[in-house]
């Protein structure tokens, strides 16, 4: 397995797992598959600003998993030091260490890039994902209840944050 940036070549293998993950489970708050076209312009668009997109892939050039961060809470300049990441992992690929890897490289770029605090947005009745990241260091720090839907129930959602740096203030 590798990590590399993504290419046009790694879109097929990325939307399907987006759509599965989008049919199969509450990871995604989302009821419709993506098109080709929205999934392109998401990577053009976190490319175009500056921001990683990621594929693991396997020796075939297979991708098994995918990882990006890009902005929280908008164009506000004052939160510029702060991203929210995106960790998918194909079906059947899960719990070989693909996340970690994926997260790995991900927190890597984020502080190479001055990023300050990385935060995730995971399911609450994801078990799996929140150990993964408090593996990793990052703390809950909220819980936002029956914010989501889908599957004809109420979804919560967690939010885990962690400090990339000791930086006692941000850059002038």
């Amino acid at each position: 397995m590798q990590i590399i940036d993504a290419a046009p070549r790694h879109l097929p293998g990325m939307l399907a797992i987006y759509n599965q993950v989008v049919a199969d489970s509450a990871a995604i708050y989302r009821d419709d598959p993506a098109t080709a076209e929205e999934r392109a312009a998401w990577i053009a668009d976190r490319q175009g600003a500056g921001f990683p997109v990621i594929v693991a892939e396997d020796a075939d050039g297979a991708v098994l998993g995918y990882a990006s961060y890009g902005p929280w809470r908008g164009a506000f300049p004052g939160y510029r030091f702060t991203v929210e990441h995106t960790i998918m992992i194909r079906d059947g690929a899960r719990g070989r260490g693909l996340g970690r890897a994926l997260m790995e490289a991900l927190e890597a770029r984020a502080r190479a890039q001055g990023i300050h605090v990385m935060l995730g947005s995971v399911d609450a009745d994801n078990p799996g994902s929140i150990a993964l990241h408090e593996k990793l260091g990052f703390k809950v720090v909220a819980r936002h209840e029956q914010v989501g839907a889908k599957f004809g129930r109420w979804l919560d959602m967690v939010f885990l944050q962690k400090i990339l740096d000791d930086r006692a203030a941000p850059p002038e």
